[in-house]
């Protein structure tokens, strides 16, 4: 005699997708019960019937019409019937493995050379349409784990994710020996590929990480192009140290300078001379201390007068020229030019000029002063 089933619930754990129970004889004094987060499908010859989402039901012909339809069912009867009764979990399974069997061949397209790498990571899945999922898998599962859907998607992942994996670093340019720095760049690209795949089995691909990029440490190819990459970014790195150490420096120099400009300003407006006073009490002094001999003495008549130097640089001047001239202010008498004599008026001359070119005497005192200069050497 067949066992017709009272009660129809889910009893397998969180970790499966799919769970087939094991009655197949009903009637519509049968309860089903749905869990959150869980679907049942009745299935007959193959065909997803009718579905029930989280709750308590009574089998009847008015919630079962799909069944009832197949079977011809009279409304209100207590017919047995026999079909299969699935439950789908449709809560996230996390942390579901994958890594490829076989290493990914493909041209490093920044120093184009033939590489093979391996890769693992972790993903994590959702059913999201159970009918699509029961029509790929019937007839193949009574129970679906985690273990059973990646052995199940096997080779359709590896296919899938080995020709990602290439096309997506080929495309991004990404350099073999940074991949480590660019893993979630390469995970959400590999995800947004991945998933129309999973679609076509109503599963969405919730999380997709990448996770460990295999490289062929040791094979001499890879180490002579990683000895490379390594030696120019040593280079680079260095080449920036030093620029960045030349800007500092160059910094420290020119901040060297404003503070030394800010404090000679600072001088000056203490001290009551502006810049140009100052390069004239230089050159008064030179002259002073080149005419120390008393030959360039006619000089000092009118050196107190001259234009943007002042008082100061007249006096330095007029001292160094006074001993040219007699207690009455003329010439003493002349004696014959020596030769050094001469070749020393030619040097106060040229100082004289170098004053006018400075703009410490008019062309008026400068005419007078060289006229001074010749009347005390005749």
């Amino acid at each position: 005699m067949v066992k017709i089933a009272d009660i129809i619930k889910y009893e397998g754990d969180n970790t499966t997708f799919i769970w087939k129970h094991p009655c197949e004889d009903f009637n519509a004094l049968t309860q089903l019960i749905v869990h959150e987060s869980q679907e049942a499908i009745f299935m007959m010859n193959g065909q997803a019937l009718d579905l029930f989402g989280p709750g308590r039901y009574t089998l009847e012909t008015q919630n079962i019409p799909l069944i009832g339809k197949a079977l011809n069912i009279p409304t209100g009867g207590q017919t047995p019937f026999h079909c299969e009764v699935y439950f789908i979990n449709k809560t996230e399974q996390m942390a579901i493995k994958w890594g490829t069997d076989s290493k990914v061949q493909f041209m490093e397209p920044t120093f184009n050379f033939p590489l093979a790498i391996g890769a693992s990571g972790e993903m994590s899945l959702r059913v999201n349409d159970s009918r699509k999922l029961l029509i790929k898998l019937v007839g193949t599962e009574d129970f679906l784990g985690q273990s059973g859907l990646t052995r199940y998607f096997r080779a359709f992942l590896m296919t899938r994710v080995k020709s990602y994996i290439a096309q997506v670093i080929q495309q991004q340019k990404i350099n073999i020996f940074e991949i480590d720095a660019h893993l979630n760049e390469l995970s959400a690209a590999l995800m947004k590929l991945l998933q129309p795949d999973f679609d076509d089995y109503g599963i969405a691909l919730e999380r997709f990480f990448l996770t460990t990029v295999v490289k062929p440490d040791g094979e001499p190819t890879y180490e002579k192009f990683k000895s490379l990459y390594f030696r120019q970014y040593a280079d680079i790195t260095e080449a920036r140290i030093r620029q960045q150490t030349q800007v500092i420096d160059a910094e420290t120099e020119a901040q060297k300078t404003v503070i030394a400009s800010q404090a000679m300003a600072t001088k000056r407006a203490q001290e009551g001379y502006t810049y140009q006073q100052e390069r004239g009490f230089d050159v008064a002094q030179d002259v002073a201390k080149n005419e120390a001999t008393g030959q360039f003495t006619n000089m000092g008549v009118g050196l107190g007068t001259m234009a943007g130097v002042g008082g100061a640089v007249g006096g330095l001047v007029g001292n160094a020229v006074n001993g040219a001239l007699d207690s009455t202010g003329s010439p003493q008498p002349q004696q014959p030019v020596p030769s050094d004599d001469m070749t020393a008026f030619q040097a106060k001359l040229q100082k004289l000029q170098m004053m006018k070119d400075a703009n410490m005497l008019s062309d008026q005192e400068f005419a007078q002063l060289k006229q001074q200069l010749l009347t005390s050497i005749l």
